[in-house]
């Protein structure tokens, strides 16, 4: 489905100012469309003044809706909705008091212009299904008032207000607590559930007729509430912002509110203003858990490296007292499994997720390849393409059989005093990542056939390939006469 920008700048003039004051819009779409039980349309005008196009619609989540099918992005003729053409040619809302019918459900439809800098830029159609209309409640009186009240800003354009944008991602939406306060910002009416968040502060009675602002600070401490100035635009309906506020209570305990608010001044003159509520008590707490447990699994990762780097001086040690060159070998090379392992550990107590870069891995092995040989050959390691960003589970086998297969090259592929150079590569193709290591050396030995093969070094990298990593090891000649070992894996 085409963006609203983009279906902008295929069929109208409007300018770069013009689509962000749309998107502006945009961000409060939902809310507009909850109040006003209506599914709402954003309609552009087409460049050649031949109709109209739709830029972006959204269904309302209290009332059933009055368009079954997405229309975003299809055009409306000049003349076929004549609402839309006058309130784009007259610049004020329209309203016909006959409903239309679509698919044999009566719609009423309302056309509201959308004025910017004194030019109307755009129509918004409000389109209510009938068959959901009842004796409004007191809450659905308020609703719809303010849905007018918003209205009438836009098309006055004095909505939406510069600077508006919301820091949360868990906004409040109309259906979690809804207020309307006066021009002092005194509640003139509070949803159940806006009452309800209300007394989960501690208030007890009711919140008609209270000064919000006096109320809150009442009820909430200092160090649980904004600086008075930002205490006093939200909740006295004064700032189309929002804010984070709390209960009194120790660590973990109380209860967290998201509060925002939208100034209402249909005629220009400031009435007062929409107040939205949000209990997010249980999303903080959970976010206190997360950051808790990530906390605690970087810290697992850390003591890991910690106790395989001691693990690895103890080998060293160890290897370093024995007097057969072939046991210190043995040893060594287990260092250098360790070592793969701990470099793994150490990269993800330093990562937000459990996923790693694993190009910064693989150089790092390919340094400890060069740096810890044992082998008098003057092999260097380079690294093409790129590993992406992998998750734990693969990480940790696959460092230790990119590890064996560079340092298989090194100590096979050359003799003493030789000079080479080990290509590893990695490449994605979507799902898969094919790695290859290919060193020019002196290859692999005539008859070689890798299913019979006994190395201890290979017996571990198809043990890991086939059974940690679900993928695919081949072994066999490079182009340039050295040995050429391939993998190819899942990721995804």
């Amino acid at each position: 489905m085409p963006s609203l920008s983009a279906i902008a700048r295929r069929h109208t003039d409007l300018d770069a100012a013009d689509v962000a004051w749309l998107q502006l819009i945009q961000a409060d779409w939902q809310v507009i469309a909850d109040l006003s039980f209506a599914d709402l349309v954003m309609w552009l005008p087409d460049r050649q003044g031949k109709g109209f196009w739709a830029g972006d619609q959204m269904r309302p989540t209290t009332g059933p809706t009055a368009y079954v099918d997405d229309i975003v992005g299809t055009f409306l003729p000049a003349g076929r909705r004549t609402l839309v053409d006058t309130a784009y040619e007259l610049g004020r809302i329209a309203r016909e008091g006959d409903p239309e019918w679509r698919d044999e459900v009566p719609v009423r439809v309302e056309a509201i212009p959308v004025r910017r800098e004194g030019r109307v830029i755009a129509v918004i159609s409000r389109n209510t299904n009938l068959l959901g209309v009842r004796t409004p409640s007191l809450l659905e009186i308020n609703y719809l008032q303010t849905a007018s009240d918003l209205a009438s800003m836009i098309a006055a354009g004095l909505f939406p207000s510069a600077g508006q944008r919301s820091d949360h991602a868990d906004s409040p939406r109309v259906g979690d607590g809804f207020l309307r306060v006066d021009a002092e910002g005194r509640v003139v009416y509070a949803s159940p559930n806006g009452l309800s968040v209300f007394r989960k502060l501690g208030l007890i009675g009711d919140l008609t007729g209270q000064l919000l602002t006096d109320l809150t600070r009442d009820l909430v401490p200092p160090k649980k509430r904004p600086d008075e100035e930002t205490l006093s635009a939200v909740l006295g309906g004064r700032a189309h912002r929002d804010t984070e506020l709390g209960s009194a209570g120790g660590p973990g305990d109380g209860v967290s509110l998201i509060v925002r608010s939208i100034p209402l001044r249909p005629k220009g003159e400031h009435i007062g203003g929409m107040i939205l509520l949000r209990d997010v008590t249980d999303l903080r707490r959970r976010d206190r858990e997360l950051i808790t447990k990530d906390a605690t699994i970087r810290e697992i990762h850390h003591r890991v490296k910690n106790n395989l780097q001691t693990v690895a001086a103890l080998l060293r040690l160890q290897a370093r007292r024995i007097e057969s060159p072939e046991a210190a070998a043995a040893l060594e090379e287990a260092v250098r499994r360790v070592g793969s392992i701990a470099i793994v550990h150490e990269t993800l107590s330093q990562a937000v997720e459990e996923t790693v870069a694993f190009d910064d891995i693989a150089d790092r092995l390919a340094r400890l390849v060069i740096d810890v040989g044992s082998t008098a050959a003057k092999v260097q390691v380079r690294r093409e393409g790129s590993f992406g960003v992998l998750d734990s589970e693969i990480a940790t086998p696959l460092a230790m059989v990119v590890m064996e297969l560079m340092q298989n090259a090194a100590e096979h592929g050359y003799a003493d005093g030789d000079e080479g150079e080990i290509v590893l590569r990695a490449e994605r193709h979507g799902a898969i990542l094919d790695v290859t290591v290919e060193d020019d050396g002196r290859g692999l030995p005539d008859g070689f056939d890798l299913d019979a093969a006994t190395s201890l070094g290979l017996s571990i990298v198809r043990t890991l390939v086939e059974s940690e990593l679900g993928g695919h090891l081949t072994l066999g000649h490079s182009v340039d006469g050295g040995t050429r070992a391939g993998i190819s894996l899942p990721v995804e």
